[in-house]
């Protein structure tokens, strides 16, 4: 496959998920109260799966970028994945299991992954330098840029907040049914 159409795809996938995020935040806080809320209970009853489509979606990507492409992930990068790939197996063993008990620990982890992820974001787009950067591999390097903002460091930041709001919405949308 073409790297640029791959990177053009995750790069719009990206986008989409920027909108989605920009219009459901708001919906959320207007919207919180409502149990028969449709959108709210579809995200709810579908969270986990969508969690994993999105956690899976981002390791193939990563995967693809550094192993088959031949990118070389920098120090932050791999922090990243370390609290991102096992979402692929917890949540898919949670929609195995039909378990959303799950949630908590898998937030937890998310949560974590997403600080370091807002920081990696914050090195690349201030150009600051970081005791993660090496000069063999740098934290600043651009392999990807869609839409003159989007990058691997933006779709992995992307990954971890689309994935907590779904996972949240099912949580807090359970424990208040």
């Amino acid at each position: 496959m073409n790297t640029d159409f791959i990177s053009f795809t995750l790069g719009f996938l990206v986008l989409l998920s920027h909108l989605f995020v920009l219009l459901i935040i708001p919906y959320f806080l207007i919207n919180k109260n409502q149990k028969n809320n449709f959108i709210l209970g579809f995200l709810s009853r579908n969270g986990i799966l969508l969690g994993f489509i999105i956690s899976l979606t981002a390791m193939l990507g990563s995967l693809y970028y550094s192993d088959i492409v031949g990118y070389d992930p920098c120090k932050l990068c791999w922090y990243q994945r370390i609290f991102l790939y096992p979402q692929v197996f917890i949540l898919g063993l949670a929609l195995y299991k039909k378990d959303k008990n799950i949630i908590p620990y898998s937030l937890f982890l998310l949560v974590i992954g997403f600080f370091v992820s807002v920081y990696h974001n914050f090195i690349y787009f201030t150009k600051t330098s970081s005791i993660f950067c090496t000069a063999f591999e740098s934290c600043l390097k651009r392999y990807v840029y869609e839409f003159d903002y989007i990058s691997i460091p933006v779709m992995a930041l992307t990954a971890y907040v689309l994935i907590i709001i779904l996972l949240a919405n099912t949580y807090y949308f359970n424990k208040n049914k």
